[in-house]
């Protein structure tokens, strides 16, 4: 599961259908409808929230308006609430960029048009999130987010 912290317009056809598949995943999960993902760090996040179920919907609001701007059908009514005003969740620096780099590696492969045009824009964060100082977050359980730490903890402004 991969709940991007970069905007969706970063994501390629096969990022946006996986985010939204995976983000509907997330909903069900935290509202105890599935055994499976209940401890998945990309969870912890929503989890930290005052309204987990308010959060991840509205994460998944904001893959829909860009789903919608190409065209996709994703069914809104498939969110069980969400509030595009709602305060912020503050998302690192670092783990942008690590997700950012992630992201440019899978689009270099799947999607050369897309990794072009993503490889001349600077990251920017999903609207949900508010971008802070910091390092690649504690909960990313990557395997490449361990060489991507700053070993030195510089801050990244």
């Amino acid at each position: 599961m991969r709940l991007w912290s970069l905007h969706p317009s970063f994501l390629d056809k096969q990022g946006i259908l996986g985010v939204w598949r995976e983000g509907l995943l997330a909903q069900k999960v935290l509202i105890g409808k599935t055994q499976a993902y209940v401890n998945h760090p990309q969870l912890i996040r929503f989890k930290k929230t005052s309204d987990p179920l308010l959060y991840i919907g509205t994460y998944l609001y904001f893959i829909y308006v860009e789903g919608s701007k190409r065209g996709y059908k994703f069914d809104v009514k498939k969110i069980l609430k969400y509030d595009p005003k709602i305060d912020k969740i503050e998302v690192t620096i670092g783990q942008l960029y690590f997700e950012y780099a992630h992201l440019l590696k899978k689009l270099e492969k799947r999607d050369p048009e897309k990794y072009k045009e993503d490889q001349k824009r600077d990251p920017q964060s999903h609207p949900l999130f508010r971008v802070v100082k910091g390092d690649v977050e504690p909960w990313e359980k990557s395997k490449d987010a361990k060489a991507f730490r700053n070993p030195y903890k510089l801050v990244f402004s």
